[in-house]
């Protein structure tokens, strides 16, 4: 476990930071000025709850019940029971990582000093962190409008004490007990802190920053993946040129062309065809792959600036501004994180469709260029990688249904106070899993191009480039055989999923290549 720590201020994190807590447990420390700022918006909240008039939040009811004022005597308890109230999840628990992103982008707006909370509070929320401890959230139960409530109320829940937690071995048990045993004191909620906790757009914004780490990664691998296809398939690597690209001025065609051409280097199968036939252009699936790949890059650059504005937020309702009024706001509508959420879904969607159509082209035999009817070592007795191809085709498949927008898809709520919402959580879940589908296409087509260049390897006296020839013996050392005939197939499928996920596939070719983008 990373026991790096992150220090956090009043004015926001890191893209990295979020995935260091998030994903390797860093630590966190809350720096002086957070506290600082803390105790300053505080003290606004108690001067306004002294008063009779009044406050969204700090003395009225929540929601379609913000009507009524609250006396303090129910003030403690008004926070309490929105915490209890909105903790009505459902479903099946989300990732450990996606809840660790939730908390501590929670605890970067407390930080903020914007959320009028106590210090004690943030504190508290860094010592669960730091202590591995879980809070159970569930898949249902947040419309991405005034926050991610439920997901946040449930991590709230395990702030009181309350509810259950999964602790650092794993293990789900009363949160009471967990606090407990590692000496954090549960919170006794004052005005407005209960509010403070839940109303935010944490969980999508978490899960697109986690999104937008593994795309990236992504986006390179693929590039590699269509340059061993174009290799394969005896194709030519002049549609790479840079004056090509630049006469169209795209950055991501341009960095996913220029990929490619450095995998290609020194290769002696791109242009070359069978039987000297002459073939003008390659198929779109090949031909294309730069422009494809490359809006999809743009996509991602664009929902990086999105996610990056979003951390430098303060995300509640109400705030509390640096002169000390209280305002009521609508910050916290999740669209502007929505909207690249299902962006990101649809470029994902065409990167693995347009390699799954290179993947079948390399495996029939009327439009390989010489290369056996699926990859196979005997046609007819041996099947190949049919099957593989098969997988691919249903995960392109899912991962086109999952490319329908959920941010269109408003649906009132709150007794119609809540009559406009973002969806942007259903959008995260979304993309979650149609990042997970994307390395496994590309991890079958990696497996395919692979094996073809072995076969072509020789042809004629031609040989792959030293890029390919490296990503093919980084492969097999990794445990997915080569050319041979058919075996149980599905472990060397696997085995190349975890080559492409963890970037060993990436630092292959980089070991020949120098830096991709």
């Amino acid at each position: 476990m990373n026991m790096h720590t992150v220090v956090v201020g009043s004015s926001g994190t890191g893209p990295e930071e979020v995935v260091a807590v998030a994903r390797d447990g860093a630590r966190v420390e809350l720096h002086q000025e957070a506290l600082d700022a803390l105790r300053t918006a505080r003290r606004f909240i108690d001067d306004l709850a002294a008063k009779p008039e009044p406050v969204y939040g700090v003395s009225t009811g929540f929601g379609a019940l913000a009507v009524r004022h609250i006396g303090p005597d129910l003030r403690a308890q008004l926070q309490r029971n929105i915490v209890r109230s909105h903790a009505a999840g459902m479903g099946p628990r989300v990732e450990r990582e996606v809840v660790r992103a939730l908390m501590f982008l929670r605890l970067k707006t407390l930080a903020s000093g914007r959320t009028g909370v106590r210090p004690e509070v943030a504190q508290a929320m860094a010592d669960l962190l730091n202590a591995q401890i879980t809070p159970v959230v569930h898949e249902y139960g947040s419309l991405g409008c005034s926050g991610d409530l439920a997901p946040l109320s449930h991590c709230a829940l395990t702030l009181m004490g309350e509810g259950e937690a999964e602790g650092p071995d794993g293990v789900l048990r009363p949160a009471g007990e967990l606090l407990a045993e590692h000496g954090i004191t549960p919170v006794e909620l004052r005005e407005k802190e209960g509010l403070a906790l839940l109303n935010g757009t944490d969980g999508m914004l978490g899960m697109l920053l986690m999104a937008c780490a593994d795309l990236a990664r992504l986006f390179t691998s693929a590039d590699i993946s269509a340059a061993l296809s174009l290799e394969a398939l005896l194709g030519t690597d002049r549609v790479l040129a840079p004056e090509l690209h630049a006469i169209r001025p795209h950055p991501g065609q341009a960095a996913s062309a220029a990929n490619m051409l450095k995998v290609l280097a020194g290769s002696g199968l791109t242009g070359h065809h069978q039987d000297d036939a002459p073939r003008v252009q390659d198929a779109y699936s090949v031909r294309c792959a730069p422009q494809v790949a490359g809006a999809g890059r743009d996509t991602l650059a664009h929902a990086r600036t999105v996610a990056e504005r979003e951390l430098a937020s303060a995300v509640d309702n109400p705030v509390v501004l640096p002169d000390g009024r209280v305002e009521s706001n609508g910050n916290f509508h999740g669209a502007p994180v929505a909207y690249v959420l299902d962006f990101l879904a649809v470029a994902v969607a065409d990167l693995a469709s347009i390699a799954e159509r290179r993947t079948d082209r390399l495996l029939d035999k009327n439009r390989s260029h010489g290369l056996p009817p699926f990859l196979a070592h005997d046609a007819g007795v041996d099947s190949g990688l049919m099957i593989a191809q098969y997988t691919q085709a249903a995960l392109v498949s899912e991962l086109k249904r999952l490319a329908a927008p959920a941010s269109v898809d408003s649906i009132p709520s709150s007794a119609m106070q809540e009559d406009h919402v973002s969806m942007g959580w259903s959008a995260a879940r979304k993309l979650r899993k149609a990042v997970d589908g994307l390395a496994r296409v590309i991890a079958v087509e990696v497996y395919a191009a692979t094996r073809a260049v072995e076969l072509r390897s020789g042809t004629a006296g031609l040989e792959p480039g030293a890029a390919a020839r490296a990503v093919v013996a980084a492969l097999r050392e990794a445990g997915a055989e080569g050319p041979g005939e058919d075996r149980y197939l599905a472990p060397d499928l696997a085995a190349t999923e975890a080559f492409v996920r963890s970037g060993a596939l990436v630092a292959a070719a980089e070991s020949v290549t120098g830096p991709l983008t």
